[in-house]
């Protein structure tokens, strides 16, 4: 009897402590989770008024810089013929001189794991030999499969087992301010990772493509970027690296183009061996509050028909210089870089309706798309 209320009391004078131990310690874990032994690159986040984003990038560097290539390339130079070149005795000299090389710097990414690599088209423009180095040092020989100069775009091939291929984000789902990197081999430095935000989305007008839909950033990108990947900070690919825009008052900007374009261009060059855009045939101007008030019109947008193309789409379907077309299958039409990148995407053979303002009288014209001629 004695040893069972010794036992009591021995229970209760600990009871006590142990609680609040524990309730001191349960307390602490939810002040300072860090103190819980996660793993903080992978699963912590911090949250305040509504807003997180994880601590470190780390997770999302390590599953994309896998799939990002160094690109180093080759061109032979021609010797400019000199006029004692043509000389028996100089032009035997002439011919043995070694003809002059160049080299480049870039980067690529990954597409499929069969060893499609998209590219900066002008990466790989007029080049005699390409060398892709891989993450995990390998150093193979590409061949190109197909370009396309109005994105800037260009898919290359190598034949390698083991490669993995960058898994594909959502650029129509980015907002300004989400933080992004960029991931290259910028002054042949080696895989380099700089990190910024989206600084701007469906940027144009800029005059470096004939197709401008940019994804711009503050995220350093350096010569030998360009065809480099921009990943989200889930290592998602968002675009590749295209330009970037900088001088001495400026630290640049950066301009990518968008993952859902380069998947696009990828699976049209393998499908058909060219991009297949549409094409109306027109040459048009935009309606500005000037051009508007000069021509006495009550609107303050819109593609003021120029020209047409002798039996294009549009002459076809009898739209006339002097037209403005004011809406393209159902939206306003606000921007002559949108309008044309908006046709592009309409696959030659489709109907587009067109409304035309033609000297105030406001009609409907469906025209059937054909398609854009290659750009050299």
């Amino acid at each position: 009897m004695a040893e069972n209320q010794r036992l009591k009391l021995a229970i209760e004078f600990i009871r006590i402590p142990v609680i609040t131990g524990l309730a001191v310690a349960a307390l602490i874990l939810f002040i300072f989770p860090e103190f819980r032994g996660d793993n903080i690159n992978t699963k912590h986040e911090f949250s305040q008024s509504g807003w997180s984003g994880p601590v470190s990038y780390a997770q999302a560097v390590k599953k994309a810089a896998p799939s990002v290539v160094n690109i180093y390339t080759k061109t032979k130079v021609k010797r400019n013929a000199l006029l004692l070149s043509r000389h028996p005795f100089f032009k035997r000299m002439y011919k043995q001189q070694p003809k002059r090389v160049e080299g480049s710097l870039g980067s690529g990414v990954i597409i499929d794991k069969t060893g499609f690599i998209v590219t900066s088209f002008h990466v790989v423009d007029s080049v005699d030999e390409i060398l892709i180095l891989l993450y995990d040092g390998r150093e193979l020989p590409a061949i190109i499969v197909g370009t396309d100069p109005e994105t800037d775009l260009a898919v290359l091939k190598i034949d390698a087992d083991n490669l993995q291929d960058i898994q594909f984000g959502d650029p129509n789902k980015a907002e300004i301010g989400d933080v992004v990197l960029a991931i290259g081999n910028p002054f042949g430095m080696g895989q380099t990772v700089t990190q910024g935000i989206v600084s701007a989305t469906q940027r144009n007008g800029l005059n470096l493509n004939n197709l401008e839909n940019y994804i711009q950033t503050d995220a350093d990108i350096n010569p030998g970027n360009s065809g480099g990947a921009l990943i989200d900070a889930y290592g998602n690919l968002l675009g590749i690296n295209a330009a970037i825009l900088n001088n001495e008052k400026s630290d640049g900007i950066g301009f990518a183009i968008p993952a859902d374009e380069v998947e696009k261009v990828l699976t049209h060059i393998i499908e058909y061996g060219r991009v297949v855009r549409g094409w109306l045939g027109v040459e048009a101007i935009e309606v500005t509050q000037t051009l508007a008030k000069k021509l006495s019109l009550d609107l303050s947008n819109g593609l003021l028909v120029t020209a047409t193309v002798e039996d294009g789409p549009t002459e076809q379907a009898g739209i006339l210089p002097g037209d403005i077309v004011t809406s393209i299958n159902g939206l306003s039409v606000t921007d002559r870089h949108r309008s044309i990148s908006q046709i592009a995407e309409i696959f030659p053979g489709q109907p587009i309706e067109l409304i035309i303002l033609r000297k105030q009288q406001v009609l409907t014209i469906t025209a059937i798309a054909g398609e854009r001629p290659a750009t050299n």
